[in-house]
């Protein structure tokens, strides 16, 4: 490979980049290193609890105490260690907390360079790099496939639990997760650049928490602070021409005097009361990372919730498999969308909620009966799902055995299709089976929903998303605290209205 074909991006896919395509790239500063926050710096952290208004007066006045020689009197000075211990150990110790959590999380991607497969630390990628994926890899830089298909999970992007197929040319942004299949992708935008760095940058961008009680407790200091001033001024003056006492009895009574107008018990005793929450929400494995973010919380009074991996737990349940009108299907055709789910190579969570449920489909009396273990898978060439046309299958040597989205496998106004929108409008997810005489062309890349086939005599498979555990017990808790919860989601809205009354047993 030469330098040029490196430098233009499009490096040897059989030996990748070489060492010294490599080491330019570092020294040009194009390399996956990120600039990663984990909140305030260590000075920010320092600064922001030592540096208070309360800390501030009390050190005025134990300076002047301190300047008189009474070490004894100066020790309410200890008040300002206190203070500023609480809030500092809790912001450092979740300030470790994550950064510990990020070095445990990152993942190791496989690279190809001069022609050998090595393992390197995600900051080690290099733009132009070419990195092999398979099943269960992270994806760490965006980047376009070179070479292979693959099945990408982008939910944490989108939010959207169905996966997605990359085929050449297609491009995958980092934070997503390879499910399927393998192949290999070039290394485009790397570090601040990629789309999960900025994702996080704005994420991690740190603010801080707006509270009512330190606001409060910050203006009676403000009050305080401009009259400790002519109090001071009046002590000092009273004890040296009234009562004739000298300069240092006269500094340590207005110390003595001025000291007790100080609210500091309150200070203390708030961040005591911050820190037992934080102590408490530890329990509950919650990490807080500023000690007011207590009182935020116990301010809130509505919580937006997605659905997908919140309420629900990324799986699919099978609910029923049924012909046009809705009646029971016979055990052949099950065995038909058995061989047929089994034929391909790769699962998704669909077929693999189908192929887990039909078991319970299967009647041991009838001889007609075949679960997933018996059926054979069919003898074809696999049609690869794609969102273009929302369908998949297999091509058979005299038909195709196809399932897809009834909107478009089903003529509109036929039974299959009112069915379909009936339980659709339920708030479960229905696919449509069956078989297409002939040959199917797999759909090409500029294919379209409008090319799909019509299922003349379909099966209808229904699924439904599976409900956390928890689901019902944190609704019962947010009703108990008088907290609205709103689900804000991108689904159907009769699914997601389904969801929520099963999560919450009650009609909205």
């Amino acid at each position: 490979m030469t330098d040029t074909a490196a430098d233009s991006g499009t490096p040897d896919l059989h030996r990748g980049l070489s060492s010294k395509d490599v080491a330019q790239r570092k020294h040009d500063g194009r390399t996956n290193q990120v600039r990663r926050s984990t909140g305030r710096s260590v000075w920010q952290i320092t600064r922001a609890n030592v540096f208070t208004r309360v800390n501030a007066i009390l050190g005025v006045l134990a300076a002047i105490v301190l300047a008189t020689g009474s070490w004894i009197n100066a020790a309410f000075g200890l008040l300002i260690i206190a203070n500023s211990a609480v809030g500092m150990i809790q912001e450092l110790r979740a300030k470790r907390t994550l950064a510990n959590l990020r070095i445990v999380g990152e993942t190791q991607p496989t690279v190809l360079r001069d022609g050998e497969k090595i393992t390197v630390h995600q900051s080690e990628v290099v733009a132009d790099d070419l990195i092999l994926l398979r099943s269960g890899d992270e994806i760490v830089v965006d980047g376009s496939v070179v070479r292979g298909e693959l099945t990408v999970d982008e939910s944490q992007l989108t939010g959207e639990a169905d996966a997605v197929h990359k085929y050449e040319g297609d491009e995958i942004l980092s934070g997503s997760f390879v499910t399927g299949g393998s192949g290999v992708f070039i290394a485009e935008k790397v570090g601040d650049e990629a789309y999960a760095a900025k994702l996080a940058s704005e994420a991690s961008e740190f603010s801080l928490t707006d509270s009512i009680l330190m606001s409060g407790i910050n203006s009676i200091l403000k009050v305080i602070t401009w009259l400790l001033i002519p109090t001071g001024i009046l002590t000092i003056w009273t004890q040296l021409v009234r009562s004739g006492t000298g300069l240092r009895e006269s500094i340590l009574s207005m110390a003595a005097a001025i000291v007790p107008m100080i609210p500091e018990g309150l200070v203390l005793m708030t961040s005591i009361a911050f820190a037992a929450g934080v102590i408490r929400l530890g329990q509950y494995k919650a990490l807080v990372n500023e000690l007011v973010a207590i009182e935020g919380l116990a301010r809130v009074n509505t919580v937006c919730t997605d659905k997908t991996g919140t309420l629900t737990t990324n799986k699919m349940v099978l609910d029923e498999v049924s012909l046009a009108d809705g009646s029971p299907v016979e055990a052949s055709r099950r065995a038909e969308l058995v061989a047929m789910l089994a034929a391909q190579e790769e699962h998704n969570g669909t077929s693999e909620a189908i192929l887990d449920g039909l078991g319970d489909f299967t009647d041991p009396t009838d001889h007609e009966a075949a679960d997933h273990e018996a059926a054979q898978p069919l003898d074809g060439t696999e049609i690869p799902f794609n969102s273009k046309w929302k369908y998949s299958g297999v091509q058979t040597e005299d038909a195709a055995w196809i399932m897809g989205a009834p909107d478009v496998l089903l003529t509109s106004g036929t039974t299959a299709a009112d069915t379909a929108a009936a339980l659709g409008d339920e708030g479960l997810r229905v696919l449509a089976f069956g078989r297409v005489d002939g040959a199917l062309d797999a759909p090409g890349e500029d294919s379209g929903m409008e090319g799909a086939p019509v299922l003349e005599d379909p099966v209808l498979v229904t699924l439904s998303q599976e409900l956390r555990p928890d689901a019902r017990e944190t609704f019962d808790f947010f009703e108990t605290q008088d907290v609205d919860v709103k689900i804000i989601s991108g689904d159907n809205q009769d699914s997601v209205a389904a969801v929520a009354r099963g999560a919450t047993d009650r009609e909205l």
